[in-house]
């Protein structure tokens, strides 16, 4: 096996050290302290611009804007994102994954760390067309996560297309406006359906630029790791187990702890599986989308076969994740509860609490040895075993069976 590397070492006690310390220390608190309040009188103080933009309402731009919210989704990349890999475009498709799972943390915990409010629905229109952007709206407000993904992913886009193509000043002008466009009019709609204020949308931005350029800066080297790196898989596992705790506490709580948990699984399933195969079905040489080895009849019938075969795998990795956890925690003497997974496990929750007041916890009161909580909710357990199989699923076992088939 392997000698564990220093920095790998260093990086995993570096999460723990800090996962105690916020803890001890109250950080979230007292950073929200600070700027809660000030963010707070921002909203109240934008409420009048986000009338008057919605003084042009229609049904036009109710549907422009609705559609464009889908489109840049967590939904949608979630669904997307497997279409990419199948398409050939290997290396795009996992540093826009894993650049997802980044935005996703990183906004996340900025929201349940400040815990600002949306705009308020009773004095502006609030527009959600679908039952995600419903779920979206019950999550804190700054900063805009449409916004700061938006940014990222368009930007890394077009880094990557100016990369890996043959470009002139005329292309890459036109392709940085197109940027610009669509990320001012997701910023514009975001304020119109009455989901942000003018501060949400200005901090994303801000955060988005900031968080693609750090990811512009290792992507290179963290994909090297992720495919010939030592140690890849427990490293990553580890890494992804830490930050499931490495999470703030929010004043109230909101789906975004769900959200992460989530895409750290899919960033686990994702990395494990192109570590082990990459030789094989993700290197640089692999059939491309409108060649002759992967003409569009073939590439849809990796889509019809595909998508049957991971919703399967997330089924079945949701089925064992209830099954194994249980009897785990039991094994181990842990006190567990189920908040919606598992009904016959409510009644573990610790006493005299609701239901969504114990839905979440942060930093180290979700570890055993730190913790004054008499049970701990299995649900964040099952929803990151699910979501990691089903990750995996999309880059080893549906592309081991194009390959058995001959797609």
């Amino acid at each position: 096996m392997e000698s564990i590397t220093g920095w790998q070492v260093s990086s995993l006690c570096g999460i723990a050290l800090w996962v105690v310390v916020s803890s001890i220390l109250n950080l979230t608190g007292k950073i929200r302290s600070l700027t809660q309040p000030w963010v707070l009188r921002r909203v109240r103080s934008g409420t009048p611009m986000i009338l008057e933009i919605q003084k042009y309402k229609n049904t036009y731009l109710d549907a422009l804007f609705s559609g464009m919210s889908c489109v840049v989704s967590v939904p949608f990349y979630t669904a997307f994102l497997p279409f990419l890999f199948w398409t050939g475009h290997c290396k795009l498709a996992r540093q826009m994954t894993l650049l997802m799972a980044f935005c996703d943390y990183i906004g996340n915990c900025t929201k349940d760390v400040v815990s600002a409010p949306r705009p308020s629905s009773s004095l502006v229109r609030r527009l959600t067309a679908t039952k995600d952007e419903e779920e979206n709206a019950m999550e804190y407000g700054l900063p805009s996560s449409h916004t700061l993904n938006t940014v990222c992913l368009s930007g890394y886009l077009f880094h990557y297309i100016l990369s890996y193509s043959d470009y002139n000043v005329y292309t890459a002008v036109i392709g940085f406006s197109m940027v610009c466009l669509v990320v001012g009019l997701i910023g514009l709609g975001k304020i119109y359906l009455g989901m942000h204020s003018l501060i949400d949308v200005v901090v994303g931005l801000v955060m988005g630029l900031g968080v693609l350029a750090i990811w512009l800066s290792i992507s290179e080297y963290l994909d090297n790791f992720i495919v010939s790196g030592s140690n890849v898989a427990s490293f990553w596992a580890a890494l992804s187990f830490l930050l499931l705790f490495a999470y703030p506490t929010p004043e109230c709580p909101t789906p975004s702890f769900e959200f992460h948990t989530a895409f750290d699984g899919v960033a686990l399933g994702i990395v494990i599986g192109v570590h082990l195969t990459f030789h094989q079905f993700h290197h640089e040489n692999v059939a491309r989308i409108f060649s002759s080895q992967l003409p569009v009849p073939t590439f849809a019938a990796r889509v019809l076969l595909g998508i049957p075969t991971i919703l399967v795998v997330k089924y079945c990795s949701k089925a064992l994740a209830k099954w194994i956890l249980p009897i785990l925690a039991n094994a181990l003497g842990i006190q567990i509860r189920s908040t919606s997974y598992l009904p016959a496990l409510k009644g573990g929750m610790t006493p005299n609490k609701k239901l969504d007041e114990v839905k979440q916890s942060g930093y180290a009161q979700k570890l055993f040895i730190f913790s004054d909580q008499t049970s701990f909710d299995v649900d964040t357990g099952i929803r990151f075993i699910q979501y990691s199989g089903l990750a995996w699923s999309v880059v080893d076992l549906v592309p081991s069976l194009f390959s058995f088939l001959g797609l």
